[in-house]
């Protein structure tokens, strides 16, 4: 049996992911990850258990399809993005936690840097924002407040790198210290425009060169995992949000993804010509292979998902996500109430990092099953956000959009969310592990497998369901005009917080 192998390194699981040879999934195997909060605003994971765990689902993975390395043709990695951590370049172990991308320890000198010039210097070298969100401010954080690591990265002895790079470096048994150009354009230190580290970048927030991993393509042959005594290739690399976004056959300009996870991940594919937003998106590097860059246009909710999580784990209003279906059924239809899940700050197109969640509109006889409902319509309406200001900067209507992620198994959600875009459609395609799916595309093209026309057919092969609006234009209106007072307020509050 020959297969492709993904490996995807989620916020919340690591799991591996095994794919025929034409494209269909034979079996997964996961195992939840960790997150530790050590102080306010601090999100850290354990990289070494990132890397044992992962590990482990690949050869759960081996045994239960009786797999041999042989019989793998290529592995591709999907990971979470922006978050990094710094290792020894000697013994390849981890010097630091994992700081995780919803870590908002550097918030402060991140609004210090949009408060002057610097700010539109940054956006027009790597298409980014300045935010906590991005690995440059965390990269610094981590150099200045250990002096030994300090001097240690000013005389080459560790690494940096996203969890991709810290992944191939642990596959490779430290032979390979590279990362690709999705990744790299994610650290808020790579020009996005001549595809290189940013010497003037690299100046200001005070890095060394010599710790950053190289850049390569997002398909190809890219690195071998050493495992058992055989080389197994690495033939595709590509953060979450673009892996989703190539995973849905979003090849062509104008062409659009949502991806429901633990944040929501809105992607427009803007082809091989830089654009810059003018509606507070960001400019991201799609992909780059055979010759090929392609850029994206992507907003950015930083909550969604993880406002389930904690509803379950935090409030104990539902015990698990197979209940939220029903409960939502048992709300009032005249409930009001508005949930702004901003716990770790408001993203695009708000850039708002001192925000934090609020619910709004609850009356005595509201309860668990009507902030439930307006946690699941939370999600939705953030992502409306990012639509109306992705057809701003695209010029022209979106009339489909292709979604995805763990949260569109909720029916609910997804007609809500075709009722509030009214005039796009949205597609859910039955296979939502598209992160997972994009990974194999790229791992699959570079290792020869497949060509790019191929890849069209297997997407549209795969089922898929579309949603069309069943709200009324009055009842849209109430529901956006509650939203937008909700965002108001919240905006005032955390000004006013500033």
């Amino acid at each position: 049996m020959s297969v492709i192998i993904s490996f995807d390194l989620g916020t919340t699981s690591c799991r591996a992911i095994a794919f025929d040879t034409n494209a269909k999934i034979l079996a997964q195997a996961q195992q939840a990850s960790q997150l530790s909060f050590p102080q306010a605003d601090w999100v850290e994971q354990d990289g070494e258990e990132i890397w044992q765990q992962q590990l482990a689902v690949f050869e759960q993975l081996l045994a239960e399809l009786k797999l041999s390395p042989d019989d793998i043709l290529a592995i591709g990695i999907t990971n979470q993005r922006e978050s990094c951590l710094i290792w020894d370049k000697a013994t390849g172990q981890a010097l630091t936690p994992v700081i995780s991308w919803q870590d908002k320890r550097t918030q402060a000198e991140c609004r210090k840097i949009r408060e002057t010039n610097k700010s539109d210097w940054i956006k027009r070298k790597t298409g980014l924002i300045p935010d906590a969100y991005f690995s440059a401010t965390k990269l610094a954080w981590l150099l200045d407040n250990d002096e030994s690591l300090r001097q240690r990265a000013d005389n080459n002895q560790v690494a940096f790198g996203t969890l991709d790079s810290w992944l191939v470096w642990k596959m490779s048994q430290g032979k390979q210290h590279i990362t690709d150009v999705s990744n790299a354009s994610r650290t808020m230190l790579f020009n996005i425009e001549s595809l290189e580290w940013d010497h003037e970048l690299l100046s200001f927030f005070n890095i060394p060169k010599s710790i950053l991993p190289s850049v390569v393509d997002s398909s190809g042959q890219l690195a071998n995992f050493e495992y058992q005594g055989s080389q197994i290739p690495i033939c595709g690399i590509a953060g979450d949000q673009q892996a989703a976004l190539f995973g849905q056959a979003c090849f062509d300009s104008g062409q659009a993804k949502n991806t429901y996870g633990t944040g929501c991940f809105l992607l427009a594919n803007i082809g091989s010509e830089l654009k810059f937003s003018q509606h507070n998106l960001l400019t991201t590097l799609a992909w780059r292979f055979n010759g090929e860059t392609y850029y994206a246009f992507e907003g950015s909710v930083f909550i969604a998902g993880a406002a389930i999580e904690w509803l379950i784990n935090k409030l104990d209003v539902i015990a698990s996500t197979n209940e939220i279906q029903a409960l939502i059924t048992q709300a009032k239809p005249s409930s009001e109430v508005v949930f702004v899940p901003a716990f770790v700050g408001l993203g695009a197109p708000y850039w708002q990092s001192n925000a934090k969640a609020a619910v709004f509109g609850l009356g005595l006889d509201d309860g668990k099953a009507e902030l439930t409902k307006a946690c699941i319509e939370s999600l939705a309406l953030q992502s409306k956000d990012l639509l109306d200001a992705m057809i701003s900067d695209l010029g022209s209507n979106l009339t489909l959009l292709n979604i995805d992620g763990g949260a569109v198994r909720n029916k609910y959600l997804v007609q809500f969310q075709a009722d509030i875009l009214a005039n796009t459609q949205v597609k859910v395609t039955t296979e939502i592990e598209l992160t997972a799916i994009g990974a194999a595309y790229l791992a699959g093209l570079g290792c020869g497998l497949w060509q790019q026309d191929q890849l069209r057919v297997f997407n549209q092969a795969s089922e898929k369901q579309t949603y069309t609006t069943n709200m009324t234009e009055e009842k849209r209106q109430s529901v956006l005009s509650n939203w937008r007072k909700a965002i108001d307020a919240l905006r005032l509050w955390a000004g006013e917080r500033s």
